[in-house]
């Protein structure tokens, strides 16, 4: 019965192709050795650090060789232990937590030689050092763990990565067990490693930095704060059973590591302001962000977009269609919001499916942004670019109804179809929640088609400008 399919495919949505068991993770192996900078051969995908450091043990139970994994010694003052004379059998596997210099990790290697040096690199991406993978050609015993559960938030997925040279790979696979990782775990993060991710998940790291930042300067104010690393923090607050308990009646989770204190830290800021509420640290009261995502995944399209309605940057467009991607840049310029959206399209086959998704995700991330849309202005007018002239009218009611009227005499602007450009507005009205009506006339194509998305950011600047706390609507709701 041994890799025979199951009879019939699994009752689950996306599960095309799971009647039958796992194969070797080679493009997720390729995926990650082009994300950590190294070979392919370099790769093991395993189900996170805990997965990894487990196959170090078995290495070493196999070799009826101990296990070292010091909490506090530093680099040097360790591997001087192991080099005394009458200090003990050498281990056979080391295991550190270093965010250090790649030199640190080299010197340590070679004074702990032959045993394993196993490091533990998974928060490395909220961190400002080198990786330890940049020596791993340089050292036949290192092995550097990385994990996609906090930066790429697949905690639940259980995803990582072994690196190192090929043949000490090839020790740690001969202990690893069949069908190792999933198939859905896989799928998972290739999708979150997808280059239309990468944009926004460096954002979020980046937002989760600096908040742990904010942080720690507010509570270093109460209690001591230690340098932190990743999305936690560790404190010593006085009375560590109060602080729980103020930050229980919040929400927040705070467990005890020692005589120390961890909290979470998020990326966003009204989270964080909880956790200081319950402390009674919270900064003066402000309005948080208003701020939306949409993550589209089809056979055509993968997308990722998100919008900060509050914020002016940063703007970042990709879709591979150049003057679409000026296009939205307009839209987010001229209504005075931060975008982000990444696209990973067809284009082989036609900038259609590019431009009609990217609308669509678009729309869903304004859409989650205005949220009750409670405090805003709701409608917005106006664009005359040259000898070209537009007008676009929005009310924010949350009621979809498209109206266009224009025509183009030119097909294509660069690769940007221009007989696209109505069906962006109507994917945007139905995704967005908005009547939109646009009406364009002029001569030059370039001129009406740029003033129709200018004279878009415009009239949505107006509509999503907040004017004070009411739902603008008798109904009261909308």
């Amino acid at each position: 019965m041994k890799n025979l399919p199951a009879p019939f495919a699994p009752l689950v949505s996306g599960g095309e192709g799971l009647d039958r068991y796992p194969v070797h993770p080679g493009a997720l192996a390729a995926r990650m050795a082009e994300l950590y900078g190294v070979a392919p051969d370099q790769v093991l995908p395993v189900r996170g650090v805990t997965h990894g450091l487990e196959l170090a043990f078995r290495l070493a139970a196999r070799a009826g060789q101990s296990v070292e994994a010091p909490q506090a010694e530093p680099f040097r003052t360790l591997a001087d232990l192991y080099a005394r004379p009458g200090s003990g059998a050498r281990p056979g596997v080391v295991i550190v937590r270093a965010l250090g210099s790649p030199e640190a990790v080299a010197e340590m290697a070679a004074r702990v030689a032959p045993a394993l040096l196993v490091v533990d690199e998974g928060l490395a991406e909220f961190a400002d050092t080198p990786s330890a993978a940049t020596v791993i050609a340089d050292q036949a015993n290192l092995v550097v763990l990385r994990s996609l559960s906090l930066a790429y938030g697949l905690a639940g997925a259980r995803v990582g990565a072994a690196l190192g040279q090929a043949a000490t790979l090839q020790r740690l696979a001969a202990v690893l067990e069949p069908y190792a990782l999933p198939e859905v775990c896989v799928r998972l993060a290739l999708q979150a490693l997808d280059p239309s991710r990468l944009i926004e998940t460096r954002e979020r790291i980046a937002a989760t930095v600096r908040e742990r930042a904010r942080l720690t300067k507010a509570l270093g104010r109460d209690m001591p704060v230690e340098p932190g690393v990743g999305p936690v923090l560790m404190v010593r607050p006085a009375d560590p059973a109060a602080v729980r308990a103020a930050l229980a009646r919040f929400g927040i989770p705070a467990e005890m590591a020692g005589e120390r204190l961890r909290l979470p830290v998020s990326a966003r800021a009204d989270i964080n302001d909880r956790l200081l509420a319950a402390l009674d640290l919270a900064p003066a009261q402000a309005r948080p962000n208003r701020t939306g995502q949409s993550v589209r995944d089809t056979k055509e399209t993968r997308i990722v977009c998100a919008v900060d309605l509050d914020a002016t940057g940063p703007v970042s467009i990709t879709t591979g269609v150049g003057f679409f991607d000026h296009m939205l840049e307009q839209v987010a310029a001229h209504g005075g919001f931060s975008l982000r959206l990444a696209c990973e399209g067809d284009l082989h086959t036609d900038p259609h499916h590019t431009i009609e998704d990217s609308a669509i995700a678009l729309g869903q991330a304004l859409k989650h942004a205005l949220g009750e849309r409670r405090g805003i202005a709701r409608y917005g007018f106006v664009l005359p670019m040259d000898e070209a002239n537009a007008t676009v009218s929005i009310d924010l009611s949350g009621r979809p109804y498209p109206v266009f009227e224009g025509t183009f005499a030119t097909p294509f602007i660069g690769d940007y179809r221009t007989d696209l450009t109505a069906h962006v507005f109507r994917s945007l009205a139905e995704h967005l929640g908005a009547a939109i009506h646009v009406s364009v006339t002029g001569d030059d194509d370039h001129h009406k088609t740029e003033a129709v998305y200018k004279a878009f950011g415009r009239a949505l600047r107006q509509a999503i400008r907040i004017e004070g706390d009411a739902v603008p609507s008798t109904k009261g709701v909308l």
